[in-house]
């Protein structure tokens, strides 16, 4: 018996949905296909090395179906990126279900954060081919979708539970900042050495930022006025 193509075993597994006609729900199990492979190309050999052929080949579907979805390579690779970002964003959330307390769900979600970028497509799709196939801007804009939007959740909880009275401009920038901050973590760690070694340093530096900023807030210390810092600029 032969063994099904890829699109073929997505399609298996899809319910009838009232509404959604067999073509269509086949085209979507096709789009499926393709992205999964390429995903795991684009993760095995790079961009460079992926080839549109080889992207069909591995989900037994002609180029004609490939370009019904996508307007060509780099449409491809920036399905895949969608799709690993969003698995990331999932098993983020399914992490923070476990804990009510901002604070530890911060923690929560760094660590859940830090798994994931030690997984093989986030590094090479998400990491280190993302910035340069989608450009700056565009890469930012995808990532901002995802896990930017986390990260601010994250930040505005904890704030929020603390005694500060923020405005949006600073939720934002604390927000930037910590986003930032993790940015440059997760590639820290997906080119170390010891990637276990680099998890609990990035950890402990930012637990301890975290308890630095809890402690500073249950002890009444404000938050400066970036007003006075400017006027104190001008009096110089």
């Amino acid at each position: 018996m032969p063994t099904r193509s890829p699109a073929e075993k997505i399609r298996s597994t899809i319910p009838k949905v009232a509404g959604v006609s067999r073509r269509q729900q086949y085209s979507a199990s096709t789009k499926r296909a393709l992205v999964d492979v390429a995903t795991r190309l684009f993760t095995e050999q790079g961009y460079a090395a992926t080839s549109l052929d080889q992207v069909v080949a591995g989900a037994r579907v002609t180029k004609g179906a490939l370009y019904h979805h996508f307007s060509g390579k780099q449409g491809v690779f920036e399905a895949a990126f969608e799709q690993v970002e969003r698995d990331a964003s999932k098993r983020i959330r399914k992490a923070l279900r476990g804990s009510r307390d901002p604070w530890e769900k911060a923690l929560i979600g760094l660590r859940a954060f830090l798994e994931i970028v030690q997984d093989p497509s986030y590094q090479r799709v998400v990491i280190q081919e993302g910035p340069a196939i989608l450009g700056y801007e565009r890469f930012r804009e995808q990532e901002e979708r995802s896990s930017y939007g986390l990260v601010q959740d994250m930040v505005r909880d904890v704030l929020e539970d603390s005694t500060y009275d923020l405005s949006e401009e600073m939720l934002e920038t604390f927000t930037r900042i910590f986003f930032g901050a993790m940015s440059a973590a997760g590639e820290s760690v997906s080119s170390a050495a010891d990637p276990r070694l680099a998890v609990a340093r990035v950890e402990t530096a930012i637990a301890f930022i975290l308890t630095g900023l809890r402690t500073l807030a249950d002890n009444g210390v404000e938050l400066p006025d970036p007003a006075d810092l400017l006027e104190q600029t001008d009096d110089e």
